[in-house]
């Protein structure tokens, strides 16, 4: 009972969410970070895959200078939430993202305490060197893999070294037409 506690404290306190698809080889993206393959997935229910529902409990979203790049050429912002982009050498966003997106680095831990002193209690961890950054700071939570069906063979991995094992539960895998999608709990002791 006392660790059930402890695991709750924690969640209430900060929760780091990993919300990513993933190849069945372990990559996010491929080797020039492109992304296509994702929107080649046959999707004939239109879903969304449960995003909408995971991105109305988070507060922000914390990602790499990459990712942020990548998100530039899209057509549209897709994003609502405050998004902060952790990068060494960058030193604006474009004038549009002015008070949507702002620049941030240093020590993570430090991040996440100046975040969440400024109200940010659930944050979106997204790009591969981010999230693999975030783990070996073991600083994630909860992660939701959607495994998409096929072999990249090379790309942009989700998971790299880590100094010491980190420990998830499974908390539940949904199974759709088009792909795979599991839930993980960080087992902090």
């Amino acid at each position: 009972f006392e660790n059930e506690v402890r695991v709750c404290v924690w969640v209430g306190y900060l929760t780091n969410y990993v919300y990513v698809a993933s190849s069945l080889d372990d990559f996010i993206a491929t080797k020039d970070g492109g992304l296509d393959w994702l929107t080649e997935i046959p999707n004939p229910e239109k879903s969304d895959y449960g995003y909408a529902e995971f991105s109305s409990g988070i507060d922000a979203i914390v990602m790499g200078r990459k990712t942020f790049e990548k998100v530039l050429t899209f057509d549209f912002w897709p994003y609502e939430k405050p998004v902060f982009v952790l990068s060494k050498s960058l030193d604006s966003v474009p004038e549009n993202l002015v008070g949507k997106v702002e620049i941030v680095n240093g020590d993570l831990r430090q991040l996440v305490e100046a975040l969440k002193d400024r109200g940010f209690q659930n944050l979106y961890i997204d790009g591969g060197r981010v999230i693999q950054s975030f783990l070996a700071e073991d600083l994630i939570d909860e992660m939701i893999i959607s495994w998409i069906p096929i072999l990249l063979g090379d790309g942009v991995p989700l998971f790299g070294k880590l100094k010491d094992s980190l420990k998830f539960s499974h908390k539940k895998t949904e199974s759709y037409k088009a792909l795979v999608q599991s839930h993980y709990t960080r087992i902090r002791d």
